[in-house]
């Protein structure tokens, strides 16, 4: 920081924009202020915290207009310094999808270099709250077990939370463990009642306990390989009236009704005909091939995790023209490329972090009629996007975000390209 907190004046602004992380931005001497906990529309008095960035930093001190969506909140751990998660339930859900478009648009408008980005309206979730089948919690002392804080070197203790499953908190509840070097433990619902409880420690060393509660138990090494200790290995969820196993360790979304509004956005934007090939990347438990087998000549399965690719091979047996490779997306990628090998239309869906270069570079280079990027992140879409528009010459054509997490900043889109080398309208 350039200046200590106790000697920053308050200033007052007017907010009128929103970032990335759910901040409300106002503007002051030519810098960008960011607010956390405030609405675009307000004016607010705040205490600058960190002005060593070209963003500032600010807290709320007081606010002079309110917004008209700020309702109270549910949560008795909302706020600065408590539970890190929903920071946006001090205002309506219908403000809230607006603003996530907002978010989009302006990462694809500042970071993307798009004059006007064909971003659609946010599609909202039905579940506001109670929608989420899986939580991670930190130890704090004596047992207890607490949520990462707005300030992640802190947790804050937990009695309640409303975004969680009734189910998944009961069984929070019920939890005592006091085990020693005990780094995280999370709990994932399973829709058969096989709930799975999994533990990471700070020595890679697999705790002594005692379990009475009805839930497998699973220890996960720090590489993030899956070690059964109680139970079962997996929970199981359906998705489009199919059945999907995840492995301890495997990334899936925690809200699972959404994951089909998620796969027919994807669907609509393949446009298949029949006949075509398909190669889905970072492919998961299978979700988007078992999507489209049926309506494909064959699927290319690519991901670079076992206990994924091995979920995938169970959740996807019954599928003849699924081809699963188990590898990374950039080898795979690069052989296709030597081999002159090419597919009619290709699905990403990459972790928060986006492509890597190798990936991006081939895929750029891959010129796939239709290319389907289903992001975790408005930032390094935009960062993604730019290159494969700019550098590769693939086309923009449309945008579409949709709410998994509502209460919370977090938003997820899907980007339909097309490259017009290869044939494409």
């Amino acid at each position: 920081m350039t200046s200590q907190r106790k000697n920053n004046p308050n200033i007052e602004i007017s907010l009128t924009d929103i970032a990335p992380g759910g901040f409300a931005v106002g503007h002051f001497k030519g810098h960008r202020v960011l607010v956390p906990y405030a609405i675009p529309g307000e004016r607010v008095t705040v205490r600058l915290v960190n002005t060593s960035e070209r963003e500032w930093l600010a807290e709320g001190v007081q606010l002079a207009e309110i917004s008209a969506d700020r309702i109270k909140p549910r949560c008795p751990h909302f706020g600065p310094g408590r539970c890190g998660g929903c920071q946006w339930q001090h205002m309506t859900y219908q403000a809230q999808i607006a603003l996530k478009t907002d978010i989009v648009i302006d990462q694809l408008t500042r970071f993307g270099g798009f004059e006007d980005p064909p971003v659609q309206f946010a599609i909202g979730c039905s579940a506001q709250w109670g929608y989420s089948s899986q939580a991670t919690f930190f130890p704090i002392r004596d047992g207890q077990l607490g949520f990462r804080a707005t300030d992640p070197r802190n947790v804050t203790p937990i009695e309640e939370c409303h975004v969680a499953q009734p189910e998944l908190m009961a069984l929070f509840d019920e939890l005592d463990l006091d085990i020693e070097n005990l780094r995280e433990v999370r709990l994932n619902l399973s829709e058969d009642h096989q709930h799975l409880l999994v533990l990471r420690s700070k020595d890679d060393t697999p705790p002594e306990l005692e379990i009475t509660l009805p839930v497998s138990v699973n220890f996960l090494l720090s590489d993030n390989e899956p070690f059964n200790m109680v139970g079962s290995t997996h929970v199981v969820h359906q998705v489009g009236g199919r059945w999907f196993r995840i492995t301890a360790g495997v990334s899936f979304r925690s809200n699972v009704p959404q994951i089909e509004t998620l796969a027919k956005v994807v669907l609509d934007y393949l446009a298949l005909q029949g006949g075509e090939s398909i190669l889905d990347l970072y492919g998961g438990v299978g979700i988007f091939a078992a999507m489209v087998a049926d309506k494909a000549d064959f699927v290319t399965y690519v991901d670079s995790y076992p206990p994924a690719a091995t979920d995938a091979e169970a959740n996807l047996a019954d599928l003849e023209n699924v081809d699963i490779i188990e590898g990374s997306v950039e080898s795979f990628l690069g052989e296709l490329l030597e081999n002159g090998q090419t597919y009619d239309a290709v699905i990403l869906d990459p972790p928060h972090t986006g492509l890597t270069d190798d990936a991006l570079e081939a895929v750029g280079e891959l010129k796939f009629t239709r290319l389907v990027y289903v992001s975790l992140d408005p930032v390094t879409l935009a960062r993604d996007v730019k290159v494969l528009t700019r550098k590769y010459g693939y086309q923009l054509i449309e945008v579409q975000p949709i709410d998994f997490a509502p209460q919370t900043a977090n938003i997820q889109s899907v980007a339909l390209l097309q490259h017009p080398e290869s044939g494409s309208e």
